[in-house]
């Protein structure tokens, strides 16, 4: 319906057009958000701009379907989740819309796939079904048609050689690796790479104590021997990421676009001060496209973004997490 719109947005006022339709898409078709509206008392005639638009909060990934009624699902993307907690579920649709989604923003940040070797640390993932960021991954690796890309699991030493070896050879390489298995690494051994990017997708994962992001780039800028860490920003319940060159400052593709709202008021919205993030994104088309998640963050003038960390449950005010 709106597939071609959405990919096609140059301008704000674009952006602001498709998602005030979006919206009245997926009030109209999606029963559960549908639903959300209604308890806040919103009324379509009242949601002018983005900022009158309801942001389903994340949680109901866990005890809902999110999907338009009058589609079936192509796939469920899943949550990662500790011992006996409830996972997320995304029923997606139209899995080409995400393929589309993530090439485009992959290739917006850093170019054809074709021109890097792309190398996979993401123990936690692979070891079990229904990750969005492994399916993105293995595609990005297709693309990348190199016999020398590919995923590892916990077979360090093969990945050394391997970096070493592209190191040498000049290759470009973008090493995509989920926090805690990064540490793994470096603790084996250090690295002065040139011709590799590093990008983190977070999450310890319970395997590490937690830190915060500058701690954790600078002991990964030091083991790597890079200038700089990449980042990837996306989840279950997303279809589409935002990319960090460095300095932890996110940016979105046109599609999609990240607000923080007060922690203290759910429908007022906060500005370069600490917010809960909402994102938009209108790849999000046969689910919802308005999430409220449980990340802390910063907005900015120029469109970018900052997470600082997470919500403790404790903290969460003003969300309405009921269940329907």
């Amino acid at each position: 319906m709106f597939e071609k719109e959405i990919f096609n947005i140059n301008t704000p006022e674009e952006f602001e057009r498709l998602a005030l339709e979006v919206f009245r898409f997926q009030y109209e078709n999606v029963p559960v958000y549908r639903q959300f509206c209604n308890f806040l008392n919103k009324n379509v005639s009242d949601v002018k701009t983005i900022e009158n638009i309801p942001f389903l909060p994340i949680q109901f990934f866990k005890s809902h379907k999110v999907i338009t009624e009058s589609l079936s699902e192509e796939t469920i993307f899943t949550s990662s989740g500790t011992t006996g907690s409830i996972t997320s579920k995304h029923y997606v649709s139209d899995l080409s819309i995400y393929e589309k989604s993530f090439q485009i923003a992959f290739e917006k940040e850093y170019g054809n796939p074709e021109n890097f070797t792309i190398l996979a640390l993401l123990p936690s993932y692979l070891e079990r079904e229904g990750s969005s960021l492994i399916y993105m991954v293995e595609k990005l690796i297709e693309k990348s048609n190199n016999p020398n890309s590919g995923f590892y699991l916990y077979e360090m030493d093969a990945l050394i050689d391997r970096l070493n070896f592209l190191e040498e050879s000049g290759q470009k390489t973008i090493l995509i690796g989920v926090s805690y298995a990064l540490l793994d690494l470096i603790d084996k051994t250090r690295f002065q790479l040139k011709n590799t990017l590093v990008m983190e997708t977070g999450g310890m994962k319970g395997r590490r104590k937690e830190m915060i992001k500058e701690e954790l780039h600078e002991i990964l800028k030091s083991g790597f021997g890079v200038p700089e860490i990449h980042s990837e920003y996306g989840m279950t319940e997303l279809l589409s990421q935002a990319y960090s060159v460095g300095n932890g400052l996110f940016s979105c593709p046109p599609w999609m676009k990240v607000l923080t709202r007060d922690t203290e008021d759910a429908f007022s919205y906060t500005f370069e001060k600490t917010g809960g993030i909402n994102v938009i994104d209108l790849a999000n088309l046969y689910s919802c496209s308005f999430i409220a998640t449980q990340d802390l963050g910063k907005t900015f003038t120029n469109g970018t973004f900052e997470v600082l960390g997470r919500f403790d449950s404790s903290d969460i005010r003003g969300c309405n997490l009921m269940v329907l």
